[in-house]
């Protein structure tokens, strides 16, 4: 039979996931998954039923985010560009191309999912997975992502992919190797009680702006980025001069929870001396170890990020 376009469709959130694993783009996933139904629909015809559509689609998303990667390098998150600078360094902005991007969880993992799934998928979108994904030549990406995210055998992806059985395996050993390195110690699938309660403390010592309150909650080796600004800073020290000088403006914020990422993110508003109201300034994603507040990402494109989570670029005052 052939597939309807809703039949279709209804792959799209689960097509983003992976095309955002394989991409590091939530903008890129957002292109690769609308031609990849494109010519989904455009070779409906052609779909004979020996694998499932599901197959059949994430076949066709996996040859387009594999076209993508031949024509750009690798996307990073600041932390990956040198040693940490200082906060009278140059902010020196990069391309949007440049950078990771974090993706919103209701355009990359479906409602639908049971609960284990749900739990599995957030971790393979957490910005440290995705960001060692960018290590891997396409193809192993792709043979990692199909096998142990998506679930196929050796023996679909090898069909999928056009490798043979024993090139897949091979392919697959050496990117978990490769991941074991750069993400060694997966973070915890959900929080845990003493976490969560470092994140609401974190959340109102910076809406209060009390930077004492802040630094009580940061690890000793706490990192802060700001893409694409390249600049990034280690260290309460650095995080509080930064805080109390040039981020200075970030006093009166407001912060507000979004899914992102498989990790605690705020959407941060900024006072806005000219309507009253607040402006949008970054999308803030948190990585919590057991002990504080370990990292500090500030997404600033929100022109870009803000429309994929349902997010106003401004909010009227009172709210």
């Amino acid at each position: 039979m052939v597939p309807a376009a809703s039949d279709l469709e209804a792959y799209r959130v689960p097509l983003t996931g992976h095309c955002y694993r394989m991409l590091g783009s939530a903008l890129d996933a957002e292109d690769a998954v609308q031609e990849t139904l494109v010519r989904a629909w455009r070779g409906r015809e052609g779909w004979d039923g020996r694998a499932s559509l599901k197959n059949w689609l994430y076949r066709i998303a996996t040859h387009v985010c594999i076209d993508a990667l031949a024509e750009r390098k690798r996307r990073v998150l600041p932390l990956e560009e040198g040693a940490a600078g200082t906060v009278h360094d140059e902010l020196a902005p990069r391309p949007r191309t440049h950078w990771l991007e974090p993706v919103a969880e209701a355009r990359a993992i479906p409602a639908g999912a049971d609960p284990a799934e749900q739990l599995a998928l957030r971790q393979s979108v957490r910005l440290a997975f995705v960001a060692a994904l960018q290590h891997l030549p396409a193809k192993q990406r792709a043979v990692l992502l199909l096998t142990d995210v998506v679930g196929w055998s050796a023996a679909e992806a090898a069909e999928g992919l056009s490798m043979t059985v024993p090139a897949v395996n091979s392919a697959l050993q050496r990117a978990r190797a490769t991941l074991k390195e750069r993400d060694p110690s997966p973070a915890a699938s959900e929080l845990s009680p003493a976490q969560a309660t470092l994140v609401e403390r974190y959340v109102a010592a910076f809406e209060r702006y009390d930077v004492q309150a802040l630094t009580a909650v940061l690890h000793e080796d706490v990192t802060m980025c700001m893409p694409p600004a390249s600049l990034w800073l280690r260290g309460p020290e650095a995080v509080v001069a930064w805080l109390l000088g040039r981020g200075s403006a970030c006093r009166g914020s407001r912060l507000i929870p979004v899914a992102a990422a498989g990790q605690p993110a705020f959407a941060q508003y900024k006072p806005d001396p000219d309507t009253g109201g607040f402006r949008a300034w970054a999308l803030l994603v948190l990585e919590v170890g057991g002990d504080g507040v370990t990292g500090q990402t500030f997404f600033l494109d929100t022109e870009a990020l803000f429309p994929l989570f349902g997010l106003p670029l401004l909010l009227p005052a009172g709210r």
